[in-house]
């Protein structure tokens, strides 16, 4: 049974979405970011950069244990382990993968951001909150064209591309973007949010998820505990 060490956030839901739509048995195990689990011995073992999700499969890839870190990656290794949910021909394979590097290298870390400074900020800066909000509007409609031009981010099938994406807009109004502007994608996002695998997979750890803003998650994300440890 392949351990997961996560928590309720986007990140975490793309892996918990994973395993639920290759119907693979898992257990999972919480990390409290909010707290600093994050910083525990034995997840750095496992993550270094300190961050969910995490994954230990007892059954490699070569009968013996592997752990992983970054979603991106354990999103990859799950379809390898599956045959499932990344095309096999090379063309349409990278066509997937494009996207899901999409996920990785922009929507995350600007969604991420806008996040950062439209709600934990201690300081409103209006330079950063419009800049983020900007790129997460422009974010939405790079997206919405091309689901204009195709049924699924990466092409005709639903892959990790979709699962990868659709956990970061799910706080659309957070980020300063309102889906009826975007209709291409709030069709997309309406049949991604209706698939049962996908509604197990929010499911997953959402009784512990609470606000991270008092200020001891502060300090342990965003501060001294996060960034005074080498």
């Amino acid at each position: 049974m392949i351990e997961v060490y996560s928590w309720p956030t986007p990140n975490g839901h793309k892996v918990h979405i994973m395993l639920e739509e290759c119907e693979l048995p898992y257990r999972v195990i919480p990390v409290d970011i909010g707290s600093g689990a994050q910083f525990d011995p034995a997840f750095l073992a496992l993550s270094p950069n300190n961050k969910i999700p995490a994954i230990r499969d007892p059954d490699g890839p070569d009968g013996a244990p592997i752990t992983l870190f970054e979603s991106g990656a354990i999103l990859l290794y799950l379809a390898g382990k599956t045959g499932r949910l990344l095309p096999a021909s090379t063309r349409d394979k990278y066509e997937v993968l494009q996207w899901l590097m999409f996920q990785m290298g922009s929507v995350g870390p600007m969604l991420g951001q806008a996040h950062h400074f439209r709600l934990y900020a201690p300081q409103k800066l209006p330079y950063a909150i419009e800049r983020y909000s900007n790129e997460a509007a422009r974010l939405y409609g790079v997206i919405n064209k091309r689901l204009a031009a195709s049924t699924y981010l990466g092409g005709r099938e639903y892959s990790i591309a979709d699962i990868a994406v659709f956990p970061w807009l799910r706080s659309w109004k957070n980020q300063g973007v309102a889906l009826s502007d975007y209709p291409h994608l709030k069709g997309w996002f309406d049949e991604i949010a209706a698939r049962p695998a996908v509604q197990r997979g929010l499911q997953v750890l959402a009784d512990a998820r609470k606000p991270l803003t008092d200020d001891k998650a502060r300090d342990v994300l965003f501060g001294a505990t996060q960034y005074g440890r080498h």
